[in-house]
């Protein structure tokens, strides 16, 4: 395995440091000093791209830093901007009808009921479930999944039984079913990638048996860009008895989902990742699944009768919502969702293939940068390395000259351990990125490139 250590570098006279929060002013003098790094874009501008269109709607993209840089924000594979109809849904919420929901008579808790139930219908619209009793509030992907590990997963697996997983699930995936496993004696299986870093179909339809019992797989990898096909997936586990469940945060928010389509038994998502509030998340469950299954917690609005020594408990979905929700965040997602729609998750979808294509073409252009996953058929994002630097110092430099990405494991560390580094750089794209952010952190990278190589 390949081991980076961070460099430690002395910064130049020519480039001052800014505080509290410093960031790096590159001088004009470093375009000569990284001189083989030249940016030649060698494109027509296309000012009415959806990026140009949307971006007008997020007050964010157009903050300009501390140090007069423009805000490039190629971090959306980790939380997505808010545009002004989200932010307004939240503020009208908590001015005009803050209640709190279910079982209230007075107009706030009606209104509030209303709103809160209308977004789990739109969830139910924008996936194609059959109903919205099929939409259970969660705070995230991540509870959405221990919601199933633990009442789904604990209820009817066994010890031999098989978990199916893939090398490249974030860890959301992989370690409520390690709990469940240790509880259990159920036994992981992990599929490991092909030749074009995807995880390796064949690999995984031989792996199924009739002792498989759960398939948990992601719909897009946040690492390595790669889009599984599902249907197929969801067919050969239902072959052998198997369940699938789909983690399609990454998923969601860029391109048309169909639970109906794809036939997956459970799926997740988060609010945050598509233009939504964060602390609310979703989890899609067939109503015959989720009717079996025993409550994940206790407490109010679960119940429907309680007793000194036992409880009987609520239909789904009111039985996996113990407590008062995050009422104006379910609501927020709504409204992303109305936002969402109001483009068409078709027309988002081709313009991020078209993005991404752009992004993945200027990175392979340059020297000693490796791009992690598929060549074709690439999500909107590309993690990489440059031979010899640390991903953090490009993150650090990149964000000098107002570029946001992320770097590190992505809480994927064993998809890393398999790929033989301890982390990577990740750029992430979404609707309302355009083509000049691409340039400008592309020109941004070859500057810190530069700078590190000017100094071996």
């Amino acid at each position: 395995m390949m081991a980076m250590e961070s460099i430690i570098f002395k910064v130049p006279p020519s480039i001052r440091i800014m505080k509290p929060r410093s960031r790096l002013a590159v001088s004009n003098s470093m375009a000569s000093e990284t001189a083989s790094f030249s940016v030649s874009t060698n494109r027509d501008p296309d000012p009415v791209s959806l990026g140009h269109l949307t971006s007008r709607d997020f007050p964010i993209l157009h903050k300009e830093l501390e140090n007069g840089k423009r805000l490039v924000y190629l971090d959306n594979a980790a939380t997505s901007q808010k545009p002004v109809a989200v932010l307004n849904a939240l503020r009208d919420y908590y001015e005009t009808y803050n209640a709190n929901v279910h079982r209230g008579l007075h107009y706030l808790s009606e209104r509030a009921t209303d709103e809160y139930e209308l977004a789990r219908q739109k969830i139910a619209d924008f996936i194609n479930a059959s109903s919205f009793r099929e939409i259970v509030f969660t705070r995230n992907a991540t509870e959405a999944i221990n919601l199933v590990a633990y009442s789904w997963g604990l209820t009817n697996l066994k010890k031999g039984d098989e978990i199916v997983l893939t090398v490249a699930e974030h860890h959301s995936a992989i370690v409520p079913w390690q709990f469940v496993a240790q509880r259990t004696g159920a036994v992981l299986k992990y599929v490991n990638l092909n030749q074009d870093e995807v995880p390796d179909l064949e690999m995984l339809r031989n792996t199924l048996s009739r002792k498989a019992k759960i398939v948990v797989v992601h719909h897009v990898s946040n690492v390595l860009a790669s889009v599984l096909p599902v249907e197929q997936i969801a067919s050969w586990a239902h072959d052998v008895g198997a369940k699938l469940l789909v983690d399609a945060c990454q998923s969601v928010p860029h391109m048309v989902v169909d639970v109906k389509s794809i036939n997956a038994d459970f799926l997740v998502a988060s609010s945050h990742k598509m233009c939504g509030p964060t602390g609310v998340g979703f989890l899609y469950g067939k109503i015959e699944l989720l009717s079996s299954m025993p409550p994940f917690l206790g407490g109010g609005e679960m119940i429907s009768d309680v007793f000194p020594d036992y409880s009987t408990f609520a239909e789904p979905p009111s039985r996996f919502e113990a407590g008062t929700p995050a009422i104006g965040e379910a609501i927020g997602l709504g409204a992303a969702i109305d936002y969402l729609s109001g483009i068409g998750m078709q027309r988002i979808h081709d313009y991020e293939v078209e993005l991404v294509d752009y992004l993945y073409q200027r990175l392979q252009s340059l020297p000693d940068l490796r791009v992690y996953g598929p060549s074709t058929n690439r999500a909107p994002l590309c993690s990489f390395n440059v031979k010899g630097i640390h991903p953090t110092d490009i993150a650090f430099l990149l964000n000098e000259q107002g570029v946001a990405i992320r770097t590190g494991h992505h809480c994927a560390q064993p998809l890393h351990r398999y790929l033989g580094v301890n982390a990577s750089a990740r750029a992430s794209l979404h609707f309302y990125n355009t083509k000049e952010d691409v340039d400008d952190f592309i020109s941004a990278l070859m500057d810190t490139v530069g700078f590190f190589s000017s100094r071996r």
